[in-house]
């Protein structure tokens, strides 16, 4: 999908990996290595979210490019989205982790969610879609519409009972969320040919130094009586 403008991460985001399982741990799947000296944030600007935004299907090419005309005319607003975005992620962050680590997030964390989910839900409307009634945001009509999806992906995740399978990436500083939908519910990586595979690696090199340590030793000569 073609889009008509550029961002720092244009390139990046477009080859992003999509593992999450649902829109709003995609969201969060934004920052790599999160809390860790390596960390690095792939949304920078305005543009960069709208890159995300059409990588995630949440906004078509065409309504990018409006937004991004948009943003350019009205760069404290653009500004202020972009930092509302940015909260946002990770007030879910901070709520789904929580839950990912075994436990529940704090009444602080959960009362910050509560007021993107308010503020979103008073633009939201029900439509009619395939026959079926759904949620639906005006994505392309406002600089921030395309956080309503977000928002709304949260809320439903946290209000299903499958959300008990919401995971935390076992690699080293990863902090990638994701649904472990696997048979066994043993899922422990965000992508095994990433943090699966460098884990693998480390255990590789580990027990090769194990090894190699032991042969530096030698055996025990038993001592003469």
């Amino acid at each position: 999908m073609k889009i008509a403008f550029a961002s720092p991460h244009a390139d990046a985001i477009s080859k992003m990996s999509m593992v999450g399982g649902r829109t709003c741990l995609d969201f969060t799947n934004t920052v790599n290595q999160r809390g860790s000296s390596k960390f690095r944030d792939s949304l920078e600007s305005y543009g960069d979210l709208l890159h995300w935004a059409v990588r995630a299907g949440i906004l078509s090419a065409a309504q990018a490019a409006d937004l991004n005309d948009r943003a350019g005319r009205e760069t404290d607003e653009a500004a202020r989205t972009f930092k509302r975005a940015i909260d946002t992620r990770e007030a879910i962050f901070r709520v789904l982790s929580a839950g990912a680590a075994g436990g529940s997030p704090s009444e602080k964390d959960l009362a910050h969610y509560n007021r993107y989910f308010s503020a979103a839900m008073s633009r939201a409307s029900i439509i009619r879609v395939n026959g079926r009634y759904a949620i639906g945001f005006d994505t392309g009509r406002t600089l921030d519409g395309l956080l309503g999806p977000i928002v709304w992906s949260a809320a439903e995740l946290l209000g299903d009972p499958v959300s008990a399978r919401v995971r935390e990436c076992d690699g080293e500083d990863c902090g990638w969320l994701f649904l472990d939908t696997s048979k066994n519910h043993s899922r422990r990586w965000c992508e095994m040919k990433d943090c699966g595979n460098r884990a693998k690696a480390q255990r590789h090199y580990q027990k090769l130094r194990d090894t190699s340590r032991k042969g530096r030793t030698g055996p025990t000569r038993p001592r003469e009586a």
